[in-house]
């Protein structure tokens, strides 16, 4: 196996939430040492296939990678896609579908700004967020700070786009889990400790809630995540033992929608990877561009 020293397999480009386009992410992981990567865009695999096209000649390794917004009747989920056919049938309608439900949030959530609080944005911004590849809170949040209704993005999502409560239209966490493996993927559970809003998934909860993802063929978890405290890494390392799980590592890069570095995974610098993570490189490398 090749010398992955410093690994980040989480992020995102202006494809989904990030603001960095794929070519500027290519380059910034470049600039950053990192060996191998994997753009994570929401449930969009456009900022991958781009990335494949720019690579050159002694570029870092690339794994093609997404990450699914899921929800059940016991909260959401975010699931990670790593080394599947980007042109499988079964990814891309899970991927369709899901677009489908975020534009229709876009629609829903513009109209309860409007409604509600009198916030109303021109009609060429308006076509703007259309035309996006998948348009969400962060960027009504920079629309509404530019158009001087709140100080702040994060106040706005706080205080004005949370207070609706969309129902009904979501992505089931055994669908998305599905679709992954049938064309070809490894599903892995991002941020395995963190749930809905502040919410702090540990103890029994976690093992329920991943008895469950196991059970629906989840094969690892993000152990390494820049958001992670070191006893939460070593609670979801015990459990990826325990569960015989794939271990991966991601920042959660967004660029300047998020204050997290490129790189950041509290993953520790020439230590011995753990057997999951190994485990996991060793599988996915004839994957890799």
């Amino acid at each position: 196996m090749k010398d992955y020293s410093k690994i980040d397999l989480h992020m995102h480009t202006t494809v989904s939430d990030g603001t960095d386009t794929p070519a500027q992410i290519l380059q910034r992981v470049r600039e950053s040492g990192i060996t191998l990567f994997s753009v994570t865009d929401h449930d969009a695999v456009k900022g991958g296939q781009e990335i494949v096209r720019l690579l050159g000649e002694g570029d870092p390794a690339f794994l093609i990678g997404t990450e699914l917004s899921c929800k059940d009747e016991d909260g959401k989920y975010h699931i990670l896609g790593y080394g599947y056919n980007p042109d499988g049938e079964d990814i891309m309608r899970v991927l369709t579908t899901s677009h489908g439900y975020r534009m229709n949030k876009l629609n829903k959530r513009l109209d309860h700004l409007e409604q509600e609080y009198g916030f109303h944005f021109p009609e060429e911004e308006i076509k703007g967020l259309y035309a996006m590849d998948n348009p969400g809170k962060p960027h009504i949040g920079n629309l509404m700070v530019k158009y001087g209704y709140v100080e702040t993005k994060e106040k706005g999502i706080r205080e004005y786009i949370n207070k609706l409560h969309i129902k009904g239209e979501y992505v089931r966490p055994e669908t998305a889990i599905e679709a992954i493996r049938r064309s070809g993927g490894i599903p892995v559970l991002a941020h395995p400790s963190y749930g809905s809003g502040d919410q702090l998934i540990i103890g029994e909860d976690m093992e329920r809630r991943l008895r469950k993802l196991i059970g629906y063929g989840l094969r690892g978890v993000e152990a390494f995540y820049s958001g992670f405290s070191n006893k939460l890494i070593g609670e979801v390392l015990s459990f990826a033992k325990r569960f015989d799980l794939y271990v991966t590592a991601g920042s959660d890069y967004h660029g300047t929608n998020k204050i997290v570095v490129l790189g950041d995974t509290n993953l520790p610098g020439g230590s011995e990877y753990p057997e999951g993570m190994k485990r996991f490189l060793k599988d996915v490398e004839d994957r890799m561009y």
